[in-house]
């Protein structure tokens, strides 16, 4: 590619370590890029310019000499507005955190940070990781098209990557927000086994359900970021003493034989256009030799009511010191979920809990059998913005939402990884993924079926034309 911000991040690193790029110089060109299209797309909540530049410095005079810290050294990346950094206010998407600041980084940004990455900033993000972005705040556009939904809540992250302002970024996924800008933008997206990811240091939406992963252009860079931040912390207790694999070296790995669990109940009532994609993922997939399996999943009555009531009561507690004595400053989305969440009673959340356990006794039986499941991420092509926004409207903060992420939420209740890869494009030009499951912490071999998926397949080496874009 000519421009060298079109490469994935596997490619600008292989370029730095050449010596044929230089972190100083693709900095730069990001920084150029975002300033010549974000004050548009908006997927910026802040750019750190100033310490960009200092860090690509550093690590281009450790390349001279003869230290090179890993595949990440002097890539520009970004991440969600929700990771503290020392260095810049963290916001969460919320006018009430517009300049709360912390004097440490969260453990994902120091183990990003320590493997040589430059943050080039802090991308935009829906109010405290639910469902709507808040009135005051930048809400970002999708670079594919911009009437169509970004996905939620790391629509930054989504729109940043696809558009070639940072070669990764961290999200964070409670019911689908990995999952959904990565649909809805054309990226790959890695929600990682719960626990997996230190999550110390970044702001909650719900603690049980929540997960930081990375979204990037490719699986293989997917690989490279989540190596430099998994794994234990003391930081955070609930962060898993698990070995952490070589996820890069994974990407190589092979997938003939491997079995892939497919739900045709799940793949049913989809759209025309999308259940053409996900027939086509399935070929690519099965002709690459894996072993298509049909599975069936539990019957999910009742469990999106509980993924409700579990996230709100969660937000409830996560929202403390805010919630409602600043009730006048919260969005209308979020106002109206907390609100709803405040009428779940101690019954309503015990039988919740009740249902998340049987649900996940449930999944784990579907998954003996199988190395991983294939679903969509969403039963229809991306959300015009018109639609989506009337969606927001219709349901008050939290009716109807169980419908939006019944193909994502059951795996944040179980706690399972999950990818999303770039599987078509739609009539409008508007990207289309699928997803895959898989066993808990053994997104390895998700990654190396995603890249194997990729070696076949071209949907993730499309660019936007961000022409429209531009000032």
């Amino acid at each position: 590619m000519s421009d060298p911000l079109d490469l994935s991040l596997s490619g600008a690193s292989e370029g730095i370590a050449s010596g044929a790029l230089s972190p100083v110089a693709l900095t730069e060109a990001a920084l150029e890029r975002i300033a010549a299209v974000d004050g548009r797309l908006n997927s910026y909540q802040t750019v750190m310019a100033d310490q960009a530049r200092a860090e690509a410095a550093a690590r281009e005079t450790e390349l001279k000499r003869g230290v090179r810290r890993g595949p990440l050294h002097g890539v520009p990346i970004a991440v969600k507005d929700l990771c503290t950094t020392h260095d810049a206010p963290t916001a969460a998407g919320m006018k009430i955190h517009e300049d709360h600041r912390t004097d440490t980084d969260c453990t994902v940004v120091a183990r990003l940070r320590q493997a040589g990455a430059v943050l080039l900033g802090k991308l935009a993000m829906t109010e405290g990781a639910f469902a709507g972005h808040h009135p005051a705040m930048p809400t970002p556009l999708n670079p594919w098209n911009e009437s169509v939904w970004t996905g939620v809540s790391s629509s930054g992250s989504g729109a940043a990557t696809a558009a070639g302002l940072c070669y990764g970024s961290l999200g964070s996924d409670t019911g689908g927000s990995i999952r959904f800008p990565s649909h809805s933008c054309g990226v790959t997206g890695l929600k990682p086994t719960w626990g997996r990811i230190s999550r110390a240091g970044v702001f909650r939406l719900a603690d049980s359900l929540d997960h930081v992963g990375p979204m990037c252009r490719t699986a293989e860079d997917c690989a490279a970021m989540f190596a430099a931040i998994a794994g234990p912390d003391p930081r955070d207790p609930t962060a898993a003493s698990v070995p952490v694999s070589d996820y890069v070296g994974a990407c190589g790995a092979p997938v003939r034989g491997l079995r892939l669990g497919v739900d045709r109940a799940a793949l049913a009532d989809l759209d025309a256009e999308t259940g053409a994609a996900m027939e086509a993922a399935l070929s690519a997939l099965s002709a690459l030799g894996l072993r298509i399996v049909e599975v069936s999943q539990p019957d999910q009555d009742g469990l999106m009511d509980a993924w409700n009531a579990i996230c709100g009561t969660e937000t409830l507690v996560a929202h403390a010191e805010t919630w409602p004595s600043r009730k006048g400053e919260y969005g209308p989305v979020l106002a109206g979920f907390l609100e709803a969440s405040e009428k779940v009673s101690g019954t309503d959340l015990a039988a919740a809990m009740h249902r998340r356990l049987v649900w996940e006794g449930g999944f784990e039986k579907t998954m003996q059998d199988v190395d991983m499941l294939f679903l969509p991420v969403l039963g229809r092509v991306t959300y015009d913005m018109d639609s989506w926004n009337a969606y927001l409207a219709g349901e008050g903060g939290d009716d109807g939402i169980g419908d939006l992420v019944k193909h994502t939420a059951p795996t944040d209740m179980t706690g399972s990884p999950a990818m999303c890869l770039p599987a078509g494009f739609d009539k409008r030009g508007a990207p289309i993924g699928c997803q895959l499951i898989g066993h808990h912490f053994d997104e390895a071999t998700l990654l190396s079926v995603g890249h194997a998926f990729q070696s076949v397949t071209e949907h993730h080496a499309a660019r936007p034309d961000l022409t429209p874009f531009r000032a």
